[in-house]
């Protein structure tokens, strides 16, 4: 059974709209990013409650992952006035002219296999996707 508890870092993210993002995976701001205990280890999701991701084959601040790659790990996008609140939290610009929240450098995604709030399937994906925590 999965315990799930919402933990929101209300000043990580202050200042930010709430505006969705053109994909159904999420907002493009992270105007209410949170940190989720799931059988008691955290992990990073999107304000909608959807796990964010990681891609070893990213560059610090460079996404690397564009067409079918992008179709299957869609981007945690940012909307063109969003500003990075710190903490970590930053947004990067895409080849493809769009921008993109990163943790720490590295590029935040969804997974298309995770269905509902707290699933973590892309976990370990190829052996180069991980849960961003």
């Amino acid at each position: 059974m999965k315990l799930i508890f919402a933990l929101a870092l209300g000043g990580l993210v202050a200042g930010c709209d709430q505006a969705y993002a053109q994909s159904s995976y999420g907002y493009s701001n992270a105007s209410e990013s949170s940190l989720t205990l799931i059988d008691g280890h955290a992990l990073m999701t999107a304000p909608n409650g959807m796990t964010l991701y990681t891609f070893d084959k990213d560059g610090p601040n460079v996404s690397n992952c564009y067409g079918d790659c992008a179709t299957n790990w869609p981007p945690y996008t940012a909307a063109a006035n969003a500003a990075s609140p710190g903490n970590g939290l930053t947004i990067i610009d895409r080849q493809d002219g769009t921008r993109q929240w990163a943790k720490d450098g590295a590029p935040l995604y969804f997974w298309v296999g995770d269905s509902a709030k707290g699933d973590t399937t892309g976990d370990g994906v190829g052996g180069v996707w991980h849960i961003a925590r």
